[in-house]
């Protein structure tokens, strides 16, 4: 690599939502960032998120020397990538909230389908919680509300903050929430008054359910993509009686925290943006080899074998290289 290159590290975070990549460098500063819609199909998703980064570094002379996943599809992308590390989403989270805010002792993350709280002591995780069972309290929960009241998810917060007198909203399960909102409108209270009472009803639930028995202590730091709805951040201040910060970059801290937790590693692999113009398949199959029946899921790069998990042994993963040999 020519001395004067840039080093840069890219993180990608996948999730069921959505799914964010940022590029930085040894400094922390972002480089490019994007943000996109995963619509079902996480490799399709990081080849047009690719596209995007690309576009934004066009002007600068640069080597990004290593790749980092995380998010729900973590080890499918990783392996499209050739990721140099692939790490969960609560570490993370947690690597990249602590090092622009290194006295945050609770982190409360919000996203699409899911949602999570971690608790830090003395610049380590001691304790986390995810709730993947349930859609209530979550984006997705919001945006299914947002169109059962002809509303943009995107305006929920501002009409929340015109509320007077929040309506108490069922918010333990989507479907009792949902019956619980149409009668409520059926009843005359506002869309104000509504929306005010989910945003409570999400705050509630997620206490209840991700935050039970966690000890929540300042300083607390909300993300992901509810911790842009204004409503849901006012919702939490008033329960729980301490202020939270909301970083403007906590929407891509998974993605920054494996950016960070690639470049700390120190192992440097050049990446190549061909990647985009690969065939990737993703196919499944069942080992068969033992009562254990392990269902093997591979990625097949233009027809050959690349990589493979959840075998429990190695005989699986070996059935698949010779069957894409």
């Amino acid at each position: 690599m020519e001395n004067n290159k840039l080093k840069l590290y890219l993180g990608v975070d996948i999730g069921s939502i959505s799914t964010k990549a940022v590029v930085i460098d040894q400094q922390n500063k972002i480089h490019a960032q994007s943000y996109i819609w995963t619509e079902g199909d996480p490799i399709g998703a990081v080849k047009r998120l690719l596209d995007i980064i690309k576009e934004q570094l066009k002007d600068k002379n640069y080597s990004i020397v290593s790749v980092g996943t995380t998010g729900s599809a973590r080890e499918l992308i990783g392996s499209i990538l050739n990721a140099t590390i692939v790490k969960n989403e609560i570490t993370a989270h947690a690597i990249g909230t602590l090092t622009f805010h290194p006295e945050v002792r609770t982190i409360f993350e919000i996203g699409g389908q899911d949602s999570k709280i971690i608790i830090i002591q003395g610049g380590m995780v001691i304790d986390y919680a995810m709730n993947t069972l349930c859609a209530a309290g979550t984006g997705s929960f919001l945006s299914s509300q947002a169109k059962r009241l002809n509303i943009p998810v995107e305006e929920f917060g501002e009409y929340s903050l015109r509320a007077d007198s929040p309506t108490k909203i069922a918010g333990r399960c989507t479907v009792f929430a949902e019956s619980d909102l149409v009668h409520k409108a059926q009843m005359g209270h506002s869309k104000e008054n509504i929306i005010a009472g989910l945003c409570n009803a999400i705050v509630n639930n997620y206490l209840n359910n991700v935050g039970k028995g966690k000890n929540i202590e300042s300083l607390i730091v909300f993300q992901g993509g509810v911790s842009k709805n204004v409503g849901v951040v006012k919702s939490f201040k008033e329960i729980i009686g301490h202020d939270i910060v909301v970083d403007e970059l906590g929407h891509l801290m998974g993605a920054i925290g494996i950016a960070i937790i690639a470049r700390e590693q120190g192992i440097e692999k050049l990446f190549n943006f061909s990647v985009r113009d690969t065939d990737f398949k993703t196919v499944g199959f069942e080992c068969g080899s033992c009562p254990n029946n392990c269902e093997i899921i591979c990625v097949v790069e233009d027809g050959k074998f690349l990589d493979g998990w959840g075998n429990r042994c190695n005989i699986g993963i070996e059935k698949a290289r010779k069957k894409w040999s």
